[in-house]
């Protein structure tokens, strides 16, 4: 899609709010701005039904029950409240081991290394193999009864990894583990309605599905509800996990964005944008620059990731060179912004320049066939560029 001059190739930084969910919110902000938690007159009770049918909205997308959904401020508080509240609730107990995949968000990871300054935890990390996906036998060997949590994304944030989360749960809960999945990426990448039947904790965030930003869920399955801490306390709203006034136009935004997502017309929108995610990096190919993928092909990655790594080049170079016509990215959008090789690319084998020359362009279902030609004749006219100016070494 174009937003002005500049073709946008960052969906998995953030998605545009589809225009059919705006005015869904609008009445939220205006004549219908009641508290959702004032249950002494027709406002309140009005404003506490929009989030009541919000949140069966998402629950129907999840295929889980209402009262098991936490509504939060994206997936990042998700992440924080499932792996915090879980671990300063356990902080006593004899399961003292954490394991986190290789490649998890950058949240995910904080909040480990937070369990183990704050609670005496030891925290582990899940190798994957050159394509991202967890090494299930090396998971395996990792588990035993002293494990509390196991925790592997659905989709991958920079690579489009698509994990065998079935497979990593039933190793999971072979051994009493608790088992949570930052899902923040899959409801564009796939049915997300198995997910919940595999996990106990499962984060979403309405920003990278077409929902607004500052809004997401925590699903909690209700028999594990007792054992997470809140992390805000107050006037005990949300089951008292989550203290505070819901967001009741984010909230009725969020289901919106889930309804679409859930359309008859999703799985061929889906198709569509790997079929011009395919498009995209075939043409890369086939300049004359040395092009290579990173992470795995077809099915198994998000339709609309397209890691690339422009061996010889500084990524940081070409998306300068390509402001303000095209938006891309490192895939770091969530770092603290000290320059530093990728960690997934990282694990995955690549070493420290090969991780420096990588770009994530992510494609959206806004995304058309005359943007690809475009962006590849921006890239091209990018790398010529930097080319003749000796910014580039392609031997």
């Amino acid at each position: 899609m174009k937003i002005g001059n500049t073709i946008y190739l960052d969906h998995q930084a953030t998605t545009p709010t589809d225009p059919r969910i705006l005015p869904v919110m609008e009445p939220y902000f205006n004549h219908s701005f009641g508290n959702p938690h004032s249950s002494d007159h027709s406002m309140g009770w009005g404003a506490s039904q929009a989030v009541e049918n919000a949140t069966s909205s998402i629950a129907g997308m999840l295929g889980v029950d209402s009262d098991e959904l936490i509504f939060t401020s994206g997936a990042t508080e998700s992440n924080n409240l499932a792996m915090l509240g879980l671990g300063r609730r356990a902080a006593n107990g004899q399961r003292r081991r954490i394991l986190l995949s290789a490649i998890e968000h950058k949240c995910v990871l904080a909040a480990g290394r937070a369990l183990e300054e704050q609670c005496g935890f030891k925290v582990q990390s899940i190798p994957v193999d050159g394509e991202g996906f967890v090494d299930l036998t090396q998971l395996a060997t990792m588990l035993d009864e002293d494990v509390l949590l196991v925790s592997v994304m659905a989709v991958n944030n920079e690579i489009g990894t698509i994990e065998n989360i079935e497979a990593v749960s039933q190793l999971a809960r072979k051994h009493g583990a608790i088992f949570h999945c930052d899902a923040a990426q899959a409801p564009v990448a796939m049915e997300v309605g198995n997910l919940t039947q595999h996990t106990d904790l499962l984060s979403l965030s309405a920003h990278k599905m077409y929902g607004p930003k500052g809004v997401g869920i925590l699903y909690i399955a209700r028999e594990l509800q007792h054992e997470i801490e809140p992390l805000i306390y107050g006037g005990g709203q949300q089951n008292g996990l989550r203290s505070g006034t819901v967001p009741v136009a984010l909230c009725a935004g969020m289901a919106a964005a889930a309804d679409l997502l859930t359309a008859e017309d999703a799985p061929a929108k889906r198709e569509t944008l790997a079929r011009r995610r395919d498009l995209f990096v075939a043409k890369l190919c086939d300049l004359k620059w040395p092009v290579s993928l990173n992470g795995p092909l077809g099915n198994a990655r998000h339709p609309g990731n397209a890691n690339l790594c422009f061996k010889g080049l500084a990524a940081q170079d070409l998306l300068g060179a390509l402001q303000p016509r095209l938006a891309a990215s490192t895939g770091s959008a969530c770092t603290s912004g000290i320059p530093e090789p990728s960690h997934v690319l990282r694990a995955i084998g690549l070493d420290g320049n090969s991780a420096d020359s990588s770009i994530r362009f992510s494609l959206g279902f806004g995304t058309t066939d005359d943007d690809i030609e475009e962006a590849i004749g921006l890239i091209e006219e990018a790398l010529t560029k930097l080319t003749n100016a000796n910014l580039v070494n392609w031997s």
